[in-house]
Parts: C-alpha cells; sequence; structure tokens
C-alpha cells in the first residue's frame, strides 16, 4: 500500500512484479557498465602468471603492485600526464570562454543577423575543410609541434553552444532590462548576470570539454613530433595498439615480459581514467538547474 495525501493505494501483484523487474534490469545494467573496468583494475593488481592462466576474473590473483612500480617508474609516463594535464586545463578554459562569448549574443533576438550567423555556424558541423587543409592552416599559423594546435583548433564544439545558447535564451530578458537601465553594459549583463545564472550550464560544458581532451589523441598524433610533449593517451596508445613498451618492461625477456605488458597497458588505462572519475562526483550537484530556478524565483 501506498499512502498519498490521505488516500490509501492498493498496489497488486502486477505492480511488485513490475517493480522487481525494473530493480534487475538496473542492477544488470550497472553490472555491464560497471565490471569492464573493474576487470582492468583486478587485473592491473594481478600477477602475471595468473593473468597468463585465465584465474583472474572478479578477484585479483597474487595481488601486487609491482605494475603501477614499472609505471611510476618511466619518466615518459609523468612526463605525458603532466601534458595532458596541461592541454584539458588550457582547452577546457579556452573552449567555455569562446563558447560562452559565442552563445551569447546569439540568444539575444535584437541581435541583427543573428539566423545568418548562427546558420554559418550550424553549417560546419556537417561540412569541414578537411584533414589537409587544416594541417596546412595549423602549419602556416606556426602551432606545429605546440600546445596551441591541440586546443585552439576546436575551440568551439558547434552542439555545445547550441546548447548553451538555448540556456541563455531561458534567461528572464526582464533582468537585462533592469540591469540597462542601471546602466549596464551588454558586457557587464554578460558577467554580472549571464553567467551568474548559468553555473550549471558552464559546469557541464566544462565536464564534456575536459573529457574530451583528456581522451584526445588524434590531434596530438599529426600536430606534434617531439615525445616529450605527447600526452598520456599517445603514450597508452602506443602500448594498445603498437605494442610498444618502456625499456624497463622489454628488459624483464621471457613470458613475463608479455604478461607484464598486459598488466601494464591495464594500469595505464586505470591512470587514465582515474582523474575524470575522480572529478565528476563533484561536478554533478551543477547539473540540475535548480540554482537557476531559485534565482528566479527570489
Amino acid at each position: 500500500m501506498v499512502k498519498k495525501r490521505g488516500y490509501t493505494i492498493k498496489r497488486g501483484f502486477s505492480s511488485h512484479l513490475f517493480d522487481g523487474a525494473n530493480v534487475l534490469f538496473m542492477l544488470g545494467l550497472v553490472f555491464v557498465t560497471f565490471y569492464p573496468l573493474y576487470y582492468v583494475l583486478v587485473v592491473s593488481l594481478s600477477d602475471g602468471h595468473a593473468v597468463m592462466r585465465g584465474e583472474v576474473a572478479f578477484w585479483p590473483k597474487g595481488l601486487t603492485l609491482s605494475t603501477y612500480e614499472l609505471i611510476f617508474d618511466d619518466p615518459s609516463i609523468w612526463r605525458s600526464y603532466a601534458n595532458t594535464l596541461l592541454y584539458t586545463a588550457v582547452g577546457t578554459a579556452i573552449n567555455v570562454c569562446c563558447t560562452a562569448m559565442c552563445a551569447y549574443p546569439l540568444s539575444k533576438k535584437e541581435f541583427y543577423g543573428r539566423g545568418f550567423f548562427t546558420l554559418l555556424i550550424v553549417i560546419t558541423m556537417f561540412f569541414s575543410g578537411g584533414l589537409i587543409p587544416s594541417y596546412l592552416l595549423v602549419q602556416q599559423l606556426h602551432m606545429l609541434n605546440t600546445m596551441w594546435a591541440i586546443v585552439i583548433p576546436g575551440a568551439i564544439a558547434v552542439w555545445n553552444m547550441i546548447i548553451m545558447r538555448t540556456f541563455f535564451q531561458g534567461i528572464p530578458h526582464e533582468l537585462y532590462e533592469s540591469a540597462h537601465i542601471d546602466g549596464s553594459s551588454d558586457f557587464m549583463s554578460f558577467i554580472k548576470i549571464t553567467l551568474p545564472l548559468s553555473k550549471p550550464i558552464i559546469a557541464t560544458m566544462s565536464m564534456f570539454y575536459a573529457v574530451g581532451h583528456w581522451n584526445s589523441f588524434f590531434s596530438a598524433m599529426i600536430y606534434l613530433d617531439e615525445k616529450s610533449k605527447f600526452p598520456l593517451q599517445i603514450i597508452l596508445r602506443n602500448m594498445v595498439v603498437m605494442g610498444e613498451m618502456s625499456n624497463q618492461t622489454q628488459e624483464l625477456g621471457g613470458v613475463y615480459a608479455a604478461v607484464t605488458a598486459t598488466n601494464i597497458k591495464y594500469a595505464v588505462i586505470i591512470i587514465a581514467v582515474l582523474p575524470i572519475v575522480m572529478v565528476y562526483p563533484f561536478i554533478q550537484k551543477y547539473f540540475v538547474k535548480g540554482m537557476m530556478i531559485g534565482s528566479l524565483k527570489g
């Protein structure tokens, strides 16, 4: 029975069966989603011989941290990790700033030519110059083999800009009118009104852009030549796809070397995923528009 506003609602067998089926379905979905990452963690903590014999499934066999010791002793891992952090921080800041400044004027009905500029920007979602013209452009701008070749070409994602523009359109126009009466300029209205009321969408876009930068390797593979500037994903790709390992691992030799290579691949995956997993809980609270609704009620 469920009591609601003084009424008692009787629930039959079919309702309980439906709830039970939903619970089982969600548990199965959680398992299918979580287990691959959990398995990667278990393998990275297991003994190489146990992995070779196929004994690792749900629990680590021969629990050891030697894999992570080998990784952290490799200076290329630390260097690539620092590069990834730098590219992600700088790139996300540029992305969010450029996206917000592009979305703000396009959200204004009084902006002359708003439809034309919106159409012009949307066209870039479906048509692009291609890889070779993009490479030549980056080359002519003297950005090859620099951080700017990674963070500048994708400064604005059109779809994210459209989402942010739609959010800005939901802010009541009366707030801007009141600010203009008090002598506020468009730029000050953007800083003092739009941005404070847009923390949920800014946090969401920051998460989207940060994950994109953190997982990106194609741009670095195309525009970067020096290994000292490679992000972590390039190192991971070389390990998983190309089979390139550090000098320390190659010196181990024998069957254990191949097994250790598998462990190292999985351990590097954990190291690459861990920061995003740790940051997400702090960003999740902004995904709800509660702050926006509360500000309007006040």
